[in-house]
């Protein structure tokens, strides 16, 4: 608006709203994987998440994690940090934010196997909120031995403009090079600050995992997990939510998008 000066932080900036996605004709377009090719042709060896917090790896490809659990495919989620610092001055103290995000993240996981079956495994870095990119090259010596053995690791985009999601991408890309596991990168923040052909994004690379209706439902009640960032901490105060409404839209939609 004329007179106003944009946020710093395109995260903070007003983002795309879902419908101009919806109405972008090349998300329809791009190639369509089966989630056991998502990172090429058919990978043994069960799949590893990386996420810089609590609840990416769910808005990111929980599609994909239960996909791959209904395969009986051995999952492991990998929580660079414990989402501590996401309401910095809030109400809730760190260390109960902490316990509180890490709860979410178990019932997340647990809802996106087939009923009675084993659900992903996790583990924790416990590296700062906020601070992954001081820690990168610890990040990427600790996750070469996490991701060994596995056919394909998903991080975030090395590009999705959130300092945390860009290291962590960055250190699961330099760990599997070390460990000769296939790679992939799963956009979160992107779908807020991009728009439709954003010459950031490297949508060449692009490549769409569709979701069955059940995998959708799945995925839906997972996200539904995670009420610290769905919520605000202090109604009738200014307690910002991270995840409203409109920014969930983009994460329950029937296929997830990855970089290859």
């Amino acid at each position: 608006m004329t007179g106003e000066r944009a946020p710093a932080d395109p995260i903070q900036a007003p983002g795309t709203p879902e419908p101009v996605w919806r109405a972008w004709r090349a998300l329809t377009d791009l190639p369509r994987v089966d989630p056991s090719e998502v990172a090429g042709p058919a990978r043994a060896g069960g799949l590893v998440v990386v996420a810089a917090h609590p609840d990416d790896e769910i808005l990111g490809a929980a599609g994909l994690i239960a996909a791959h659990l209904d395969t009986g495919s051995r999952v492991r989620v990998v929580l660079l940090t414990d989402g501590e610092r996401s309401h910095p001055g809030g109400p809730i103290p760190p260390p109960l934010l902490r316990a509180r995000r890490i709860r979410e993240t178990e019932r997340a996981l647990g809802l996106l196997g087939p009923a009675g079956t084993s659900t992903a495994e996790i583990v924790r870095m416990r590296l700062p909120d906020t601070g992954v990119a001081e820690h990168e090259a610890k990040a990427a010596d600790t996750l070469v031995a996490l991701v060994a053995g596995f056919g394909t690791c998903a991080a975030p985009w090395s590009g999705d403009v959130h300092g945390d999601h860009e290291a962590a991408g960055r250190a699961a890309a330099l760990a599997c090079a070390s460990a000769g596991v296939a790679h992939v990168q799963y956009p979160v923040w992107m779908w807020h600050w991009a728009r439709p052909d954003d010459p950031r994004v490297p949508w060449d690379r692009a490549v769409r995992v569709d979701l069955t209706p059940e995998l959708r439902r799945r995925k839906r009640d997972a996200v539904a997990c995670f009420e610290t960032q769905l919520r605000s901490h202090a109604p009738g105060r200014d307690d910002r939510v991270i995840l409203p409404p409109e920014e969930i839209e983009h994460f329950v939609r029937p296929y997830e998008v990855v970089f290859r």
